[in-house]
């Protein structure tokens, strides 16, 4: 209770509206751009945050010649609302992504919202997606269509379908059908009718997708797109959205004793991003930044196939059941790990504490690049290039969370930061391991947690506490600012409604929508142009 009161700066609440700290870094060209963002990692799976992960020496070699930030948050803990977040440097409350997209969606990313591709594009860029997008497959909203020159992946997570090889998950999934449905038994939370499929631009290229191979089909095709890119002479912006740490997983070899399958797959996906960074460095250090970081916490309901966390336990609400990882505003939930690596620009070797945001990524490239940001819009991202150079440790000061599936309503604004200080109006526990989830509360006035003391979020200040009381005032300007920001904001709605019509499939007249011959490589064998709906 011996915190000193605030100092004057903490009660100045900052306009969310900011788009730089400095002016841009003046660069002798435009830089490439690579973007890795693993799915469902937890802060705890890199070994340069955790001493007990031994699965990643690539990522930990990149933490060690790049810059490693220890305080960085997705903009939500799911799917859909932050990749939307990272594509547009918009939270879901502007941007009209507020919950994950199904597979029959016929909506996405609300087509007023300008995406980062459809930005550097216009600024000269060859642009590729590669691997999960789940921000809308039909029609326009798919990847094609916002931005991207190139796309190959999944439209939505891979575990939103069946295959004939479903890997560990929690509950296991069977196979697809290779005949009648007529004695398939539906499990629960298994896709087990439609078969997951792998596209190539508009065209299906395998349905069921062979998950086996998928890691070193990305690998493959992140280094023709670089080296595409490259032949043509022009900057590229690559945006790779990895299956992994996301179940089901399918690690390559049978894991080694006390590795597990968790373990195994982690390696897997530290080798990807080990081969896509040679890949950068082949054309010539220091023309390529690369920037690693997570969507979301892990998805602790799998148990052991889920991932690690870290100190970041979220001890307040474990006490009272449930998860406080993915889907919550508990540090577990959106703390993810970053690595930004950019040779002769960003310091190697350097542990940065600012608070930073998947937000973030939006308007620091788009400055990086000498481009202008879309018009008649806010921003809750920063340009925080000083911040990678080096030249500043200072981010955020008021960073939002927005709810996302554990308590309250999706999308709603009901946790913050401000400073050391986490603020609570709602909180609540996404499905444990053990089956439990905790109940949503509402805090009025909120919980309020010193994250410099207490990192695992186990005792909320003591209302009564001089601490509280001089902090609250700011938090609640803080919190009442945020919200008329966003209400005067020009902000969009998703379409959520959905028709099994938008059902990606190459073969309706097939049970699953099955193709023949579908698990050839696309690259290997010839294959058949399957149109997606």
């Amino acid at each position: 209770m011996g915190t000193p009161p605030l100092s004057p700066w903490a009660v100045l609440v900052p306009t969310l509206v900011l788009v730089g700290l400095w002016a841009p870094c003046v660069v002798s060209r435009q830089p490439n751009f690579i973007i890795i963002l693993a799915d469902d990692v937890g802060w705890g799976d890199l070994g340069a945050n955790w001493a007990e992960t031994k699965e990643t020496p690539h990522l930990d070699q990149l933490a060690a010649e790049g810059t490693r930030f220890v305080d960085f948050h997705s903009a939500a803990s799911t799917c859909s609302p932050s990749r939307a977040s990272l594509l547009t440097g918009r939270l879901g409350l502007r941007n009209g992504v507020t919950h994950n997209f199904a597979i029959s969606s016929l909506g996405g990313l609300p087509r007023n919202e300008t995406t980062l591709a459809e930005v550097l594009r216009e600024a000269g860029y060859s642009t590729g997606a590669i691997g999960k997008w789940h921000l809308g497959h039909h029609g326009h909203h798919h990847p094609n269509s916002r931005g991207f020159d190139y796309y190959f992946g999944i439209p939505y997570s891979h575990d939103m379908g069946c295959t004939d090889t479903p890997g560990y998950n929690l509950p296991p999934c069977p196979p697809c059908p290779q005949h009648s449905t007529a004695a398939r038994v539906a499990r629960k939370d298994c896709y087990t009718e439609v078969a997951l499929p792998l596209l190539e631009n508009v065209t299906i290229v395998q349905q069921p997708v062979e998950l086996g191979s998928l890691a070193r089909r990305y690998a493959e095709e992140a280094e023709r797109f670089i080296q595409r890119a490259s032949a043509k002479g022009q900057p590229f912006f690559l945006y790779l959205a990895l299956a992994h740490m996301h179940v089901p997983l399918v690690p390559p070899l049978p894991p080694a004793p006390g590795r597990g399958v968790y373990g195994a797959s982690l390696g897997e996906m530290d080798a990807l991003v080990g081969r896509v960074k040679e890949a950068a460095d082949s054309l010539g250090r220091g023309s390529t930044l690369l920037w690693f970081t997570g969507d979301n916490g892990p998805w602790t309901q799998k148990c052991e196939l889920a991932g690690r966390l870290g100190p970041f336990v979220g001890a307040w609400q474990r006490q009272r059941g449930g998860s406080s990882a993915k889907q919550t505003t508990w540090e577990g939930g959106h703390r993810v790990p970053a690595l930004v690596y950019w040779p002769g620009h960003v310091p190697a070797s350097r542990t940065s504490q600012a608070l930073l945001s998947i937000l973030d990524i939006f308007p620091t490239l788009v400055a990086l690049a000498g481009a202008a940001l879309p018009p008649n819009r806010r921003f809750d991202g920063l340009d925080v290039s000083p911040v990678l150079f080096g030249w500043s440790d200072v981010g955020h000061k008021v960073l939002l969370h927005p709810n996302s599936g554990a308590a309250g309503k999706v999308g709603e604004i009901e946790a913050l930061r401000l400073a050391q200080y986490k603020a609570f109006y709602t909180t609540g526990g996404a499905l444990a391991c053990d089956g439990s989830t905790g109940p949503a509360q509402q805090h009025h006035p909120p919980l309020i947690f010193n994250l410099d003391r207490d990192i695992q979020e186990q005792e909320p200040l003591d209302v009564a506490s001089r601490e509280y009381q001089a902090v609250l005032p700011a938090i609640s300007r803080a919190y009442a600012q945020a919200l008329q920001d966003i209400a005067a904001d020009n902000v969009s709605v998703a379409d959520y409604s959905q028709d099994p019509a938008a059902i990606p499939c190459c073969n309706v007249q097939h049970v699953g929508c099955r193709c023949h011959g579908a698990t050839r490589d696309p690259h290997v064998e010839s294959r058949t142009p399957w149109l997606c709906l």
